[in-house]
């Protein structure tokens, strides 16, 4: 595949994008500052996600979807990520990881019950990482007992994204500790489940507009119909979900570099040193280019990826890869853009500041940098 054909769009594809791209910059883009500074995502532009069908690109018309597809998903985390990453996150983990998770492995009846809800006014969240269980994803310690036709789940979660939001909960638990991983299991689990209950709300660097919290679950009691795939399958779940979810982050960081360099380009046309723009130096014009080079390459990756996804292909090695660059380059972009914005890039007044520490978190969260060099590594080596 050449990277011509993997650059192009179609014009269904370029209508999508164009329309998410406009919605961002004339909806979340005169919040973005406000809900950053209050950590709470505006209300009504969650309302507006529903509406536009951004929360459930993939899930199929007949469940109340738009029967999207994956690519169609990456390109509209790209663009909102380019005006707020923390908006974008929504978008992302509701397509990338829920939906996909019951599309995949819930039953017929689950299908039913929870795509329709997710597509229309419930936002989605996943529920694995706990205080030991962050890279070594399955020492998870929360606990399903069986109890007749119930299980009760006992444990605390941390790091949950979208978890103040959310109606709707993947949530890993073990049925089996003695069998470790093997003994994972998913549950879809309501809300308003007697005994669930999200907890702090994490108080970061960056993406402050998105909820991150902890969950506390004392004998949540949940029907054995609420199990998704099989008992005991969850790792299963977890590993397939988050590959897809990476190539997810590498949209949402490609995204974010590519508005740090616009805010750039427009800064260095705008600011005047020495008796002309910045921009006709050729030292910003160098770093420009560079900066340019880099999120061009990332979007590639993250396409690549994508069209292998939606191709049925073997895309986890690719995921990786992309996971890995797009997050290098965009910490190492929205850097730049500081830079070359001067003293004022360190200032509120400007955007640049808030996408850099927003970047932060790339290469962090969704499998560490290292997580990722691993996979790579391993997929190289057989």
């Amino acid at each position: 595949m050449t990277a011509a054909a993997l650059t192009h769009l179609d014009e269904d594809e370029k209508l999508f994008r164009d329309t998410v791209r406009r919605f961002a910059r004339e909806r979340i883009q005169p919040l973005v500052r406000q809900m950053d500074e209050a950590c709470v995502l505006d209300k009504g532009i969650l309302k507006q996600f529903f509406e536009l069908g951004l929360m459930g690109i993939e899930i199929p018309e007949e469940y109340g979807g738009q029967g999207g597809n994956f690519f169609q998903c990456m390109l509209a985390i790209e663009e909102l990520a380019a005006v707020d990453p923390a908006a974008a996150i929504v978008v992302d983990i509701q397509n990338s990881i829920v939906n996909n998770a019951v599309m995949r492995w819930g039953t017929e009846e689950q299908k039913r019950q929870y795509l329709p809800r997710l597509a229309n006014d419930t936002i989605g969240a996943y529920a694995l990482s706990e205080a030991g269980a962050g890279s070594d994803a399955f020492a998870l310690t929360t606990a399903a007992v069986e109890d007749g036709s119930e299980y009760r789940i006992t444990g605390r979660k941390l790091w949950i994204s979208n978890a103040a939001e959310a109606g709707l909960f993947v949530l890993f638990a073990n049925i089996n500790p003695a069998a470790g991983y093997k003994g994972i299991t998913a549950f879809l689990v309501d809300r308003n489940t007697p005994g669930f209950q999200v907890g702090k709300k994490e108080d970061k660097i960056g993406l402050r507009a998105s909820s991150t919290c902890e969950l506390i679950l004392d004998n949540v009691r949940v029907p054995k119909t609420s199990v998704l795939g099989e008992p005991g399958k969850g790792y299963k779940i977890a590993i397939e979900t988050l590959n897809e979810g990476r190539i997810a982050i590498g949209a949402q960081m490609t995204g974010l570099a590519q508005g740090a360099l616009d805010h750039a380009v427009k800064y260095a046309k705008e600011r005047k040193q020495f008796g002309k723009a910045i921009g006709e130096f050729q030292a910003v014009q160098f770093d420009l280019a560079r900066m340019a080079i880099d999120v061009e390459a990332s979007r590639l990756l993250v396409y690549n990826s994508a069209r292998l996804r939606d191709a049925g292909q073997p895309y986890i090695k690719e995921a990786a890869m992309v996971k890995w660059y797009a997050s290098e380059i965009a910490e190492k972009v929205a850097s730049k853009a500081v830079e070359i914005h001067g003293g004022v890039g360190v200032t509120k007044d400007y955007p640049v500041e808030k996408l850099y520490r927003d970047a932060k978190i790339g290469r962090i969260y969704e499998g560490t940098s290292n997580i990722q060099l691993m996979t790579i590594a391993r997929k190289l080596l057989g």
